[in-house]
């Protein structure tokens, strides 16, 4: 297990290392002048040049690398052009919107592709599996931005319920607060997790249905354990192996793929400031989100190497 932990340890750390000089390479062959997007096309030549020796754009590209990848290492980050204000500071403030978001997404697609899934594979063939088949073939045809404009209109506009849009912090000094900051969260998360659940559902179902054809589902059904509790105890575990590889995914994607929804309900995520930075011509904070982004789906990756390990015993001895 300490050689499995270790293999997966250095790939991640490889894999971050060639991403970091990929994002750097990318960002580098982007055309036009930073210096001139940020300050106009009526700046002066020697005004350009001055705010290209502020951000040490006249540096080789090599060397403005390794300061960025060691600033990182040592905990220091870049300093952001729009806001004069260093870059991981800016993603852990808007970290504490999206991050909530996608995890209340994720628990909710979670939750609903489970039950469906199970309930379709249980009623294989029958008018159950239809129905949660169709759902799901719905669910997978509705985009998030639309569901979530309806969303608004159903429960902010006609029914008031919730606010249209906005964040109003987890904190009272904010304004806000535990349950308010929940409320503003719920919608974003309901129009991110039926996209999510549909796909989740599709694939808990085939793995159930797979596992139920195993030779050990049919000797404890000999025993006379029960319907229930075959599935729940013995089927759902195996399962879950092929299924966690797109619950990983997923929340990866849920983490990244916010922008539309939080630009939707106007909540100061992650994605706005991507949004805003790109507008901006904010390389810095650009490189940055994205270099945190890929760091995170690698992250969730490692942990769900680590979960089949725990879910199957039959891995911890294949890596022993």
């Amino acid at each position: 297990m300490g050689l499995f932990l270790l293999k997966r340890l250095l790939t991640l750390l490889a894999t971050l290392a060639a991403a970091s000089a990929l994002i750097f390479s990318v960002l580098e062959l982007l055309p036009g002048n930073v210096a001139q997007v940020i300050l106009g096309d009526s700046a002066t030549p020697e005004s350009i040049a001055a705010l290209e020796a502020k951000l040490g754009l006249h540096r080789p590209a090599l060397e403005r690398y390794a300061d960025w990848a060691g600033g990182w290492l040592h905990g220091h980050s870049a300093v952001s052009t729009s806001y004069d204000t260093p870059t991981a500071t800016l993603i852990a403030e808007r970290l504490q919107v999206t991050l909530p978001l996608a995890v209340l997404a994720m628990v909710l697609t979670m939750a609903l592709a489970l039950a469906m899934g199970v309930y379709a594979a249980s009623h294989h063939r029958r008018a159950g599996d239809v129905v949660v088949m169709t759902l799901s073939q719905l669910g997978l045809a509705v985009p998030s931005f639309w569901l979530a404009i309806l969303l608004i209109l159903a429960f902010a506009v006609k029914l008031q319920w919730v606010s249209a849009g906005g964040f109003p912090g987890w904190t009272e000094a904010d304004g806000g607060g535990l349950w308010p900051g929940l409320q503003a969260l719920l919608l974003p998360a309901v129009a991110l997790a039926v996209v999510q659940a549909a796909v989740l559902a599709r694939w808990v179902r085939s793995s159930v249905l797979d596992v139920m054809r195993d030779d050990y589902v049919r000797t404890a059904r000999a025993k006379g354990l029960s319907r229930r509790a075959t599935l729940w105890r013995h089927v759902l575990r195996n399962a879950m192996i092929p299924v966690l590889t797109v619950i990983g995914l997923q929340f990866a994607f849920l983490i990244s793929g916010t922008v539309v929804v939080e630009q939707v309900f106007v909540l100061p995520g992650v994605g706005r400031l991507v949004f805003q930075a790109v507008a901006n011509r904010d390389l810095a904070v650009v490189r940055d989100v994205v270099m945190l982004l890929v760091a995170m789906v690698v992250a969730v990756n490692f942990i769900v190497d680590l979960l089949y390990v725990a879910i199957d015993p039959r891995l911890k001895v294949a890596h022993a």
